[in-house]
């Protein structure tokens, strides 16, 4: 099969059978194999009843309905689990997303070798106080994670299907798949400008609490990726200078009493300096941090998937033979 159309969707009724019969249209006229799946992340409106509607007349079009809202990026991981194309396409049912970009998306992963490529809204129809947070969002994702990437949220994008397959969506994360998809060893990533049209049905189910979500969980995959199988090179290292600036300053504290009563001056209490207090705490907090980092990597060690990696080719041996352990 060439394509797999993942969709994520809540309480989207009105738009699923034009979304359909778009994505049907699309893939015929370009002479592609595909399938569409559905995840109804726990909606309230009929969502299902059109799913099922659908994949009675189609049997390449296939539903998973969750039962509760439990987000976009539970959904993914489940979609991605049950496709079977070679590239996996992912849009948002609102028709925001345009199905006519799915041929060159499949172009750019076959012929040119993208592990993924990503949806740019170059364009958005969106009011400033969508597009202005955005943007500051992406730059600042840019920055800190290196992927030259302008629209890291667009919900438009195109996987190899061995990258779904390899990586785990988990959280909400769903923002973050290219960064995930690098850890993982897919590196080729890509951007394509793709068009944002007007949302015609229902309103949209994000509001600006996600931006500050994103940032929180920017944090998080950024500490993850550069430090959870490490934690000791974070903690250890921050708590080692700080343990050692308190020790200097305690010794200094220390000789500078000893000097002046050595030469017979009157020397305040050393616990009347404000740098005692300093030091004092620079030491608690760095055998604090220490400690903190050796525990992390005891976890680290002890963890289930210490020893899980891709592995990318094999040359006389049996896939099936590999262990992990």
């Amino acid at each position: 099969m060439d394509v797999s159309v993942v969709v994520p969707l809540y309480n989207e009724v009105e738009s699923l059978q034009k979304l359909a019969d778009w994505v049907s249209k699309v893939c015929e006229e370009a002479n592609l194999t595909w399938e569409i799946v559905f995840i109804d992340d726990g909606s309230t409106d009929g969502s299902w009843d059109i799913i099922q509607q659908l994949s009675d007349k189609d049997k390449r079009i296939k539903g998973i309905k969750f039962r509760r809202n439990y987000g976009k990026s539970a959904a993914l991981h489940h979609g991605f689990q049950a496709a079977k194309g070679n590239v996996v396409i992912t849009m948002d049912a609102d028709l925001q997303d345009n199905p006519d970009e799915i041929p060159e998306l499949y172009t750019m992963v076959i012929e040119k070798n993208y592990d993924l490529v990503s949806g740019w809204k170059k364009k958005r129809h969106d009011p400033i106080g969508k597009t202005l947070p955005s943007k500051f969002f992406n730059r600042t994702a840019r920055a800190v994670t290196g992927i030259k990437l302008h629209d890291f949220n667009c919900g438009l994008k195109a996987y190899k299907n061995e990258v779904v397959k390899n990586i785990e969506v988990y959280g909400e994360m769903h923002r973050y798949i290219p960064v995930i998809a690098k850890q993982a060893g897919f590196t080729n990533i890509g951007e394509k400008i793709v068009l944002h049209r007007k949302r015609e049905f229902g309103t949209s189910k994000f509001g600006l609490e996600r931006y500050i979500n994103g940032f929180l969980d920017l944090i998080s995959i950024t500490f993850i990726s550069r430090f959870g199988k490490k934690p000791m090179h974070l903690f250890g290292t921050l708590g080692s200078l700080m343990f050692v600036f308190g020790f200097v300053v305690a010794v200094w504290l220390g000789a500078r009493k000893f000097y002046l009563m050595g030469h017979h001056i009157k020397a305040p209490l050393v616990t009347q300096s404000p740098y005692f207090y300093m030091a004092l705490v620079a030491m608690i907090l760095g055998t604090q941090l220490f400690l903190t980092g050796f525990l992390g990597e005891l976890i680290s060690r002890s963890s289930t998937d210490r020893n899980i990696y891709q592995v990318d080719k094999l040359v006389n041996l049996d896939a099936q033979k590999m262990s992990h352990k």
